[in-house]
Formats: C-alpha cells, structure tokens, sequence
C-alpha cells in the first residue's frame, strides 16, 4: 500500500529546571535551544531517502515557560492546536488541504508562544 499524503504531529520537551548552568543541569543554553530549533525545521532537508520522500517540517510552535518548573500543564497547551481537515477536502493531499488553528485566548500567565517556519 502507499500513503500517498501523511500529517504528523509530535511533541517535545525540555525541562528549563534541569538544563539551567552547567553546575546545577546540562548546561543547556538559548543558543542551544536556537540550534534545536533549526534543527527540527531543516530535519529532512539533507537526508532525502526513498522512504522519506519529501518530508519536511511545516511549523513549529513552541509554549515558552516564564517558571522553570511550567506555568501550565502541558496537555492543557497541546489542547490549543487543533488540526483538522478542510470541509471541502475528500482526501488530502498537501498540508494546505488542513486547517491548523492555535487557541489564544486565555493564555495561562507565563506562557508565550513561539512560531517559527
């Protein structure tokens, strides 16, 4: 069988408490965090396959913590983007045939998002 159109949807995280500085966590700075970034946009770009195909990275949106320990559970974030099929799509066949909204309104305190693509 052959897919011929798939949407993936994954998720991440990195726990600010447990990078911190060098001496109390990974050392993990902002500029690593840049560097993940851009590694997850440009993630297929130089390792085309045939099992891979075109596969690419359409957004990225990332809920930024101002509390090393999280302002807001994450699932309650998650809930906030929703990706659905276009009413007028049968089958689809290109991320423009999906509709992928992020629910603003009534942000926890603390929390700011980050788009990037």
């Amino acid at each position: 069988y052959i897919i011929p159109y798939g949407l993936y949807r994954g998720h991440g995280f990195i726990s600010a408490n447990l990078a911190g500085d060098a001496k109390k966590g990974t050392g993990f700075s902002a500029e690593d965090l840049e560097l993940l970034f851009d590694a997850l946009i440009n993630m297929f770009e130089f390792d085309r396959s045939a099992a891979r195909m075109e596969m690419n990275a359409q957004r990225l949106i990332v809920f930024k913590h101002a509390s090393p320990l999280g302002s807001a559970p994450s699932q309650h974030l998650f809930r906030r983007v929703k990706v659905e099929q276009r009413p007028d799509v049968k089958v689809a066949r290109a991320y423009s045939d999906y509709i992928v909204e992020i629910d603003r309104d009534g942000l926890p305190d603390g929390v700011e998002i980050i788009e990037r693509l």
